[in-house]
């Protein structure tokens, strides 16, 4: 009996397991992307690191080769055709298969938020190429590889602000929610060739380009309204995706998986049952 539960303990964890897999991690040589492929490196895959910023992608594939897995940087601008199919073609000489691709690139290259009235033509642009049109790109020239091997998974990264109003900054908001459009229409596309397609949403996440976590009264108030009460971390979204990309979410496609720290309930919301909770205590 005990031999029998070793090994329906090992059966669930190898559910788990990325071994020998290949993923393309676009963005990986920074904050969620870098968490996600050391992550999908610690789980057992090798890992094409896709960066526009080549010392990047050489550290955190230096990273990945430590870990025991084979880390290959790419340099690619992932908003460019020519770069893409280049990228491809680089990780298929080097590894002959691409079973997960990670479309971690986008963000919000520093834009102010702003008005409609004040929001700038050239940022709105550069917003949605970023995000949107980099997604479309990788999703597609790696498509084309997974069709044929009628196999493979596909992890865009949205944001809370595509699940939600975000009128701070709404190019960045109606790409985030454009992609999320996308990951549920590709997953019809692609089904038939057993490959799946789902997104992760972070929440607020501790990375370097987060800069109000360095100040604690700013800090204080954004995480005001997240139940957990603390801005999420790398590893929670590499963790995500690990789940995603294994076996063990095999039946799951075309969703969109909040990292957030519970669902956000807006600092009135949770203000109003943090004080009724007192006064019945």
């Amino acid at each position: 009996m005990e031999k029998k539960t070793q090994r329906e303990r090992e059966a669930l964890f190898s559910k788990f397991s990325l071994e020998d897999r290949v993923a393309v991690v676009t963005g990986g040589g920074s904050g969620i992307g870098m968490g996600i492929a050391l992550g999908f490196a610690a789980a057992g895959a090798h890992i094409a690191v896709a960066e526009l910023i080549a010392e990047r992608g050489e550290a955190t594939a230096g990273e990945i080769r430590a870990l025991g897995r084979r880390g290959l940087p790419v340099v690619a601008d992932v908003t460019r055709a020519e770069d893409v199919k280049s990228m491809v073609d680089k990780v298929m000489s080097e590894f002959g298969k691409i079973d997960i691709l990670v479309n971690g690139v986008g963000g919000s290259r520093g834009a102010k938020r702003s008005p409609i009235t004040d929001t700038e033509e050239d940022v709105w642009n550069l917003i949605v190429e970023l995000n949107m049109k980099s997604t479309f790109l990788c999703s597609k020239a790696v498509s084309r590889i997974m069709v044929k091997q009628k196999s493979g998974n596909i992890i865009n990264i949205v944001s809370g602000a595509g699940l939600r109003a975000y009128p701070g900054q709404l190019a960045y908001g109606a790409a985030k929610a454009g992609i999320i459009n996308f990951t549920q229409g590709l997953a019809v596309q692609l089904a038939p060739y057993s490959i799946r397609v789902n997104a992760i949403a972070p929440g607020i996440t501790a990375t370097p380009g987060v800069g109000f976590l360095g100040n604690p009264e700013e800090r204080a108030l954004k995480v005001k309204g997240i139940l957990w009460k603390r801005a999420g971390r790398v590893e929670d979204m590499a963790y995500a995706a690990i789940f995603l990309a294994s076996d063990a979410s095999e039946y799951i496609t075309g969703h969109t998986l909040p990292v957030m720290g519970g669902p956000y309930q807006g600092l009135r919301m949770l203000e109003e049952a943090e004080t009724e909770w007192k006064r019945k205590g």
